[in-house]
């Protein structure tokens, strides 16, 4: 890898129907990646979906596990988290559905070969904007949740420019940045759909999850939401059936 041998671990998703390598040390994968997995619509039958930013592959893994037919592409520019999802595809026996290529989101036209229309994009964008990235004492962790140089806009208009026309958008993300997102979509995706996600019932979103179609005119709709945990520390029924048995969102 490219920097040398990484010290990894064995993990797993979906109550163990997903095997994930990760990094034991920076950035490990959350809920976050699989929330995001489980609300990206169906692709139509032999479809092609496009994870930006995929880091070691865990929410394009969970997509495939839960669309047998699809194939995908994982994007990203860290040279060792790209070797690592490649590994995790053969692992899962989806090497012949899912390919990882190396970019930055801001020059995709670099990618080799033929680059089609995707029917799905969806993606998982660094959460903190660039001037917290000295306060993480992990380099990983920092350049994973760092937006640097890319703005949630060009994450954004990147995954919207390889849709086909009508083709969705899946973004998951803070929810105090759910008007940059939608300043991002206006004009060019419409059928936007928000799903807040709440910790706990009565406590405010910390995180939302927007989708959007490409090229078509309709509204912005507010869905009712999942919230995450209920007594303690347990997953909500709901929550649970996304996260541990794999199942679309309600």
């Amino acid at each position: 890898m490219g920097n040398g041998k990484v010290d990894l671990t064995d993990d797993s998703l979906l109550n163990g129907s997903v095997r994930l390598r990760q990094k034991r040390d920076g950035y490990r994968v959350a809920i976050d990646s699989v929330l995001l997995a489980a609300a990206v619509p169906l692709a139509r039958p032999s479809g092609r979906v496009l994870d930006l930013g995929t880091g070691t592959g865990a929410a394009l893994l969970c997509y495939l596990h839960r669309v047998r037919d699809a194939s995908g592409l994982g994007v990203e520019i860290d040279v060792d988290a790209a070797a690592i999802a490649r590994t995790n595809a053969e692992l899962n026996g989806f090497a012949d559905r899912m390919t990882v290529s190396e970019a930055d989101i801001r020059n995709l036209a670099a990618l080799p070969g033929e680059m089609p229309p995707f029917d799905q994009v969806f993606t998982n964008p660094p959460y903190m904007e660039a001037l917290s990235a000295d306060k993480s004492p992990i380099a990983d962790k920092a350049r994973s949740n760092v937006e640097s140089a890319a703005t949630i806009a060009e994450w954004i208009g990147a995954g919207l420019a390889l849709l086909r026309h009508k083709g969705g958008f899946t973004v998951i993300h803070r929810a105090d940045r759910l008007d940059a997102i939608l300043a991002a979509l206006h004009g060019k995706a419409g059928d936007v759909e928000i799903i807040p996600l709440w910790p706990r019932a009565g406590v405010a979103a910390k995180r939302v999850i927007v989708r959007a179609r490409k090229g078509v005119r309709g509204g912005a709709t507010l869905l009712p939401g999942l919230v995450l945990h209920g007594n303690g520390q347990a997953y909500t029924a709901q929550a649970d059936a996304v996260l541990q048995r794999g199942e679309s969102f309600p």
